[in-house]
């Protein structure tokens, strides 16, 4: 399988410059092709060249101007769980906990979660822990005055205690500290937790959504 994301700054692509990316895809023996999440007018070229929808997300956006940047503050309730930087010896459990929140398309692998990290200049690697236990993790990530919560994944066994709460509040006020003004997250539209609790946090939906796309290649 071949994943194929259109370059951020080259706009969006022609049905013909998707089709020959196709072709040389197939002559390299690959047989699917999926896309990234995709915008509407991003989403054309795809159709055109065949590729149709295999999952729609909601999109959506938080304007960091009124947040708090600062840390926790004497009023708020001292958390059941602690957060600190991620180690390189916390990957493997990250990743099994990814592995319990999401179904195979969406889990990601080590390669993933390197992507997620380095997908923009600066990033935020964040665990949480309880009575010992990594129980969840995020990766935040900014590029200019845009800011993007990679992934965000807690354990079954920990949720509704705040943790997920915890872990975007993190994320955004690292953000807001250097100088973001808009961050943005997505999520499958059938995610109903997820959604709920961005909405809860102050991010709003955004018109359109976005869609991954695959196609066959053979």
């Amino acid at each position: 399988m071949a994943y194929v994301a259109p370059l951020s700054d080259a706009g969006p692509p022609s049905p013909e410059v998707v089709r020959r990316c196709c072709a040389v895809l197939r002559e390299r023996g690959y047989t699917e092709a999926i896309t990234a999440a995709l915008t509407a007018p991003e989403t054309n070229a795809f159709v055109a060249a065949g590729f149709t929808v295999r999952e729609r997300l909601h999109l959506l956006a938080h304007d960091l101007a009124r947040l708090d940047p600062g840390p926790r503050t004497a009023g708020e309730p001292r958390p059941a769980f602690r957060l600190r930087r991620a180690r390189r010896a916390d990957r493997a459990t990250a990743l099994a906990i990814d592995a319990r929140c999401f179904d195979d398309f969406w889990r990601l692998d080590e390669p993933g979660l390197d992507e997620a990290i380095g997908a923009t200049p600066a990033s935020r690697f964040r665990v949480a822990e309880a009575s010992g236990r990594l129980v969840g993790y995020a990766v935040s990530g900014r590029s200019g005055s845009r800011g993007f919560l990679q992934r965000l994944a807690v354990d079954p066994s920990a949720r509704r205690r705040g943790c997920a709460t915890a872990l975007v509040v993190d994320g955004l006020r690292w953000m807001k500290r250097r100088g973001v003004d808009r961050a943005m997250v997505n999520t499958q539209e059938q995610n109903d937790a997820a959604l709920r609790l961005y909405l809860d946090l102050g991010f709003q939906l955004q018109p359109g959504g976005l869609a991954v796309l695959s196609a066959t290649l053979t």
